[in-house]
């Protein structure tokens, strides 16, 4: 087990905020008014230009305008994660590099896709990108997106390196993040990817989620965390299970696809989607409405 502790770059509740996008691009007004919206309901960080940011489908310009923007916005309320993450090394550091520049607090880095690299290669991919910047980045294992999973061994040396500060854990497998958190211990932050896993993965040192439900429910996933690390265990065990319903709809589609909609329907005009996404099937709707309704979201 590792003994080289590492600061955490936030704990609690970072939403993977969505991109309000027009025909014409970023509405970087409605970007502003979601951000608000999240800081004053208790978010503890905003995660920009993630999977839920709709970032594979940005060019490099919008990328960094964003990560600029958020960074503006934010003004140090909370701290502000870029996402930067590609399946081209040299690619994604000349965006950390520019994200670093603008301001962001941390980098958020996914596995490379597509390219189906081997571990070695995963050591040398997250390795010089750490070399090459001074921010610390949270990896994001996410095995259904990217085809890849990171092994125990290898996130355990790369949490050796002192800019290597975190996991977003995705792969939805209990036992990897016991694996994870024997091995890597104040070597690693561990933060839930999954919205219907924070508090089992709180429950092996999580200090956290990186959350798509937090889109339309800020204040109630802080609290899942909040209460869960000051002791109020039933209060966040209850929490979490009030929101399963709602966290599932948000997946019966293809991330974004949902939270967006969602967003939508509650008034906040958060855009359209960006094919290749596309507006959801009826039935898959009408599931999302009810869980909503439900949940006191829409009337």
């Amino acid at each position: 087990m590792s003994s080289n502790k590492k600061t955490p770059v936030f704990t609690g509740s970072g939403v993977a905020i969505v991109t309000p996008f027009t025909n014409d691009g970023v509405d970087f007004d409605k970007l502003g008014e979601l951000i608000d919206f999240q800081i004053q309901n208790k978010t503890d960080a905003i995660v920009v230009c993630g999977t839920t940011g709709e970032a594979s489908t940005m060019n490099d310009k919008e990328h960094l305008s964003c990560i600029e923007y958020a960074v503006k916005k934010v003004d140090k309320r909370v701290p502000v994660i870029a996402g930067t993450g590609s399946n081209d090394t040299n690619h994604g550091i000349e965006l950390s590099k520019e994200a670093e520049r603008l301001g962001a607090d941390s980098l958020l880095l996914v596995t490379p896709y597509y390219n189906k690299a081997t571990q070695d290669g995963l050591v040398k991919h997250y390795t010089m990108h750490a070399d090459k910047v001074d921010l610390p980045i949270i990896m994001y294992n996410v095995p259904p997106r990217t085809g890849l999973s990171m092994s125990v061994d290898t996130v355990f040396k790369l949490s050796q390196h002192p800019n290597i500060n975190a996991m977003k854990e995705a792969s939805g497998s209990i036992s990897y993040v016991a694996c994870l958190a024997q091995k890597c211990g104040e070597g690693l932050n561990i933060y839930s990817g999954n919205d219907d896993m924070i508090v089992p993965i709180m429950s092996l040192g999580g200090i956290g989620v990186i959350s798509v439900v937090a889109n339309i429910l800020p204040e109630d996933t802080h609290n899942i965390v909040c209460k869960y690390l000051t002791g109020d265990v039933e209060g966040s065990r209850a929490l979490q299970l009030k929101m399963l319903d709602v966290v599932n709809a948000l997946f019966c589609e293809v991330n974004p696809i949902p939270v967006k909609t969602a967003l939508n329907l509650m008034g906040f005009d958060a855009g359209i989607l960006r094919l290749p996404l596309c507006d959801m099937g009826e039935k898959n709707l009408e599931t999302l409405k009810c869980a909503l309704k439900d949940y006191r979201l829409l009337k």
